[in-house]
């Protein structure tokens, strides 16, 4: 690639990030009142999140399997209002300790 798609392309994605943010400023000028808009515009950072995170984690480890593991693990630890620090330590030794017994077998 040139240096001159490059800065093409940088324009142009630019541009679409601006207008992303720009339109809805510009369009609604008034406060939102409808309850139900409100309530479904403040679950839609958390669900891009986990739509985007999510499979990460999962694909994260060599094997798919150690991967749900440390999924499953993580998601107990969590449901059961465990600190951050004690979900990540958990999620790592759940997936540490089924790569392991998959390299044993």
């Amino acid at each position: 690639m040139n240096t001159q798609t490059f800065f093409i392309y940088l324009i142009v994605m630019a541009g679409v990030t601006y207008l992303i943010r720009a339109i809805p400023l510009t369009v609604f000028t008034g406060k939102i009142e409808n309850r139900f808009i409100k309530s479904f515009l403040a679950y839609v950072p958390y669900a891009v999140l986990g739509a985007m995170t999510f499979p990460a984690i999962i694909y994260s480890t060599a094997d798919l399997i150690s991967g749900i593991a440390g999924t499953v693990v993580g998601v107990f630890f969590a449901y059961k209002r465990k600190s951050l620090l004690t979900v990540a330590v958990a999620a790592c030794l759940a997936v540490l300790l089924v790569s392991v017994i998959e390299l044993a077998l």
